[in-house]
């Protein structure tokens, strides 16, 4: 019974692809995209126009949030800035970045992105965390831990950061560096470098 229903999806979609090219799917994204960023774009602070914001996961705050023109945002990603006490955050995006799905941008403080950002999957770039790590708050639950800022992070230019990397609070990176898959950046980089690792050590240096 498994097989013939199996049987008889795979010929269903044999049969919508003649009727439906990639073409037009592709056509029918597109326009779905253009529809959802026009939908969130009086949220944002300013958004470029050209810019376009496949559906979020999360989005809190974009009254705080700066977006330049041309950028890509790829499903699943969450973006928040949040106002704790009388601080108010910054989240500056610049020009033509992809952001690949699944990635998390969070500010409490400032968070600057240059132009040309180029993220791959499950990307963290975050200013904040819950608590500190002492042994008081290390006793409350996670949830319950005041929400801190470590330092505002900044990225330059032409950046690439690979799958699954973490910037974490307080950091600098400098213009053109790449940061190797699965690699959390606790530290400054400076321009022009290859980082890897936990924590992201440089292994090139132009």
């Amino acid at each position: 019974m498994k097989k013939v229903i199996k049987r008889s999806v795979s010929c269903l979609g044999s049969l919508s692809s003649l009727f439906c090219p990639p073409a037009l799917i592709r056509a029918l994204r597109s326009f779905r995209d253009a529809f959802y960023t026009g939908y969130i774009h009086q949220r944002f602070a300013s958004l470029g126009d050209s810019s376009f914001i496949w559906k979020m996961l999360h989005l809190q705050g974009a009254q705080y949030m700066h977006i330049g023109d041309g950028n890509i945002f790829e499903a699943d990603l969450q973006l928040t800035a949040r106002k704790i006490g009388d601080t108010i955050p910054v989240l500056t995006i610049g020009n033509n970045c992809l952001i690949r799905h699944g990635s998390h941008i969070t500010a409490i403080r400032k968070i600057t992105i240059g132009d040309n950002l180029l993220t791959g999957t499950n990307v963290l770039i975050t200013d904040n965390a819950h608590g500190q790590a002492n042994r008081d708050m290390m006793q409350r639950p996670v949830r319950e831990r005041p929400v801190v800022s470590g330092g505002e992070v900044t990225i330059g230019n032409n950046v690439w950061l690979g799958n699954n990397v973490c910037v974490m609070p307080g950091v600098t990176i400098g213009d053109g560096v790449i940061v190797g898959a699965n690699s959390v950046v606790t530290h400054d980089l400076p321009a022009y470098c290859v980082a890897v690792g936990t924590p992201a050590k440089i292994i090139r240096q132009l």
